[in-house]
C-alpha cells in the first residue's frame, strides 16, 4: 500500500470524542469514503494520518471512527446484501457511489449498534442531504426504513417518544 501525499500540521486541533454525534458520523463517512475511493490502494493508516495533520481533528487510530470504517470495509459485501433485494426495478450500479457508501454505513449501525434505528435513519437522511445526489435522501430514507422492518428494528420508539413510567422502585 501507498502513502498519500503528507500534508502541513493543523494547530487547535478538537479531539474526535468531543465531536457532537452528527459531526462524527459525517467524520466516519469521509473515512469512509476516502477509504472506500482508493480502494485498499492506500492504507487506513495513512489516510487517518493525513486526516489528522490537514484538518483541525485528532483520530487516534485506536477510536471508535476508525475501527467503525474498518468494521464497516470488512463487511461490505454483507451490508450491501441487506439492501440489493429491495432495489426493485435498480441495479446497484445506478445508486450513486455516496449513496451507496451511506446506506452501507448506516445498514452497520442498525447490525452492529445499539443505536435505535429512527435515529440511524435520520442521521443516514441528514447525511444524504449533504453529501449524496440530489433527492437521493428521500431514496435513502425509504431503502433504510425497509431494512429496518426486515430486521426487526423499525417499531422501537424514539426514546423522547416513550411516556413517562412510574417507577418501580419504592420510596424509601
Amino acid at each position: 500500500m501507498k502513502d498519500i501525499l503528507p500534508l502541513p500540521e493543523v494547530e487547535n486541533t478538537i479531539h474526535v470524542e468531543e465531536l457532537s454525534a452528527r459531526d462524527m458520523r459525517a467524520l466516519l463517512f469521509q473515512l469512509l469514503y476516502t477509504a472506500d475511493s482508493f480502494d485498499d490502494s492506500v492504507s487506513l493508516e495513512s489516510i487517518v494520518d493525513n486526516y489528522n495533520r490537514g484538518f483541525p481533528v485528532e483520530i487516534p487510530f485506536e477510536s471508535k471512527v476508525v475501527q467503525a470504517v474498518k468494521d464497516i470495509m470488512s463487511h461490505r459485501q454483507e451490508l450491501d446484501d441487506h439492501y440489493k433485494p429491495l432495489l426493485s426495478n435498480w441495479r446497484i450500479d445506478r445508486i450513486g457511489y455516496c449513496t451507496r457508501l451511506i446506506l452501507r454505513f448506516a445498514i452497520w449501525e442498525l447490525l452492529y449498534t445499539d443505536c435505535n434505528a429512527a435515529i440511524v435513519i435520520n442521521e443516514a437522511v441528514e447525511l444524504a442531504k449533504c453529501f449524496a445526489e440530489k433527492d437521493s435522501y428521500k431514496f435513502v430514507n425509504g431503502i433504510l426504513d425497509e431494512v429496518a422492518k426486515l430486521l426487526g428494528k423499525k417499531d422501537i420508539p424514539m426514546p423522547d417518544e416513550v411516556e413517562d413510567q412510574p417507577s418501580t422502585e419504592e420510596e424509601e
